[in-house]
């Protein structure tokens, strides 16, 4: 049998990290490579979709916007899927009342998944909502929804009534589309 120098073992084993080092580097580089969307959540994790703020930003001037062309002085809150607030403009002279409801009214409408001119009638059945601390069930919100599951509300509040309100909340949420 023949034996192999030190110099020769230390080579061998040199070369064969070498070759390991570059198929796990290949490995990596494969996976790098594929689309996030393709590559499946770890087990037991549910990967979720939210509002970058830009998009929050946009939708929020948006709103404004139409309300001062309404000639309407309003607050805008745009909340996340959790209720955390993203932004919140408070327009020239709304009133100072108007930022925490917009605020609360769209915690409200994310956390039920429907505009809160719609929830009244859940309020009837079941008085004891308004109890819960956060919400206030008052027209002027519009859900955004992203792959059937809301990820965002826009909530306008200071433009009585509610009715319009909610169309200045629809005008943020359409701004998204475009």
């Amino acid at each position: 049998m023949k034996t192999f120098t030190a110099k020769t073992r230390i080579a061998t084993v040199v070369g064969g990290l070498a070759v390991l080092g570059a198929a796990t580097t290949g490995a990596l580089a494969a996976d790098a490579a594929t689309p996030a969307a393709a590559q499946a959540a770890p087990k037991g994790l549910v990967q979720t979709t939210y509002m970058a703020i830009a998009a929050a930003q946009k939708a929020a001037r948006a709103a404004l916007n139409a309300a001062e062309r309404a000639g309407r002085k309003v607050s805008v809150a745009v909340v996340d899927r959790d209720g955390n607030t993203i932004v919140t403009l408070r327009g020239d002279g709304a009133g100072p009342q108007s930022y925490s409801s917009a605020g609360e009214k769209a915690f409200t409408a994310v956390s039920w998944n429907a505009k809160t001119s719609e929830l009244t009638g859940r309020l009837q059945q079941n008085p004891a909502l308004k109890d819960i601390k956060g919400t206030l069930f008052r027209a002027g919100v519009v859900p955004v929804n992203a792959n059937n599951a809301p990820i965002a509300a826009v909530g306008v509040a200071g433009a009585p009534p509610g009715a319009q309100d909610e169309t200045f909340a629809q005008a943020g949420a359409d701004a998204l589309g475009k």
